[in-house]
């Protein structure tokens, strides 16, 4: 039984066949991300950090530590802030490079898919235009009349 068929009663999966095809350059790239420990854990840090469960923490720790922890004007919390954000930046250029490493594979994938796109429909063309060449040998007479007719205009199956 399909995936689809077997979610579909379900009610627990609505994506279909099609959202979960993903780009061969994709799927061989994130095998390769999710072998490697220290990217498995930016990843986790990059998707925890974009999330609004992230912004909401971090709204109530603030709150907390504003009112409850220390005094204005909040030297630690500052030094605690600035530190989260120079980390959080590295995190962030980490995924960029994650998402310029999809894009290369993807453009390097689809290049050479291309590639070899255009070197079959040249191939055909080139069989194409044999066949058809040794059609017309088939199927025109090739006698003198014909080419007399021909350069005189006339069509060689037509009697005028």
């Amino acid at each position: 039984m399909s995936d689809n068929a077997a979610g579909a009663g379900s009610g627990n999966d609505h994506r279909t066949a099609q959202d979960k095809a993903q780009h061969p350059a994709f799927v061989a790239l994130g095998e390769k991300r999710s072998s490697d420990v220290q990217l498995r854990v930016a990843d986790a840090i990059t998707r925890f950090a974009g999330s609004m469960r992230f912004v909401y923490l971090h709204a109530a720790l603030f709150t907390i530590w504003m009112l409850w922890l220390e005094e204005s004007p909040w030297p630690t919390l500052t030094l605690a802030v600035s530190l989260e954000a120079i980390f959080l930046s590295t995190f962030v250029m980490i995924g960029q490079n994650r998402q310029a490493a999809y894009q290369q594979a993807k453009a390097d994938h689809d290049f050479v898919v291309g590639e070899r796109e255009l070197d079959t429909n040249t191939d055909l063309t080139r069989q194409i235009h044999q066949l058809t060449t040794e059609l017309h040998a088939q199927l025109l007479p090739t006698s003198v009349e014909t080419h007399d007719l021909q350069d005189a205009g006339a069509h060689p199956r037509r009697n005028p």
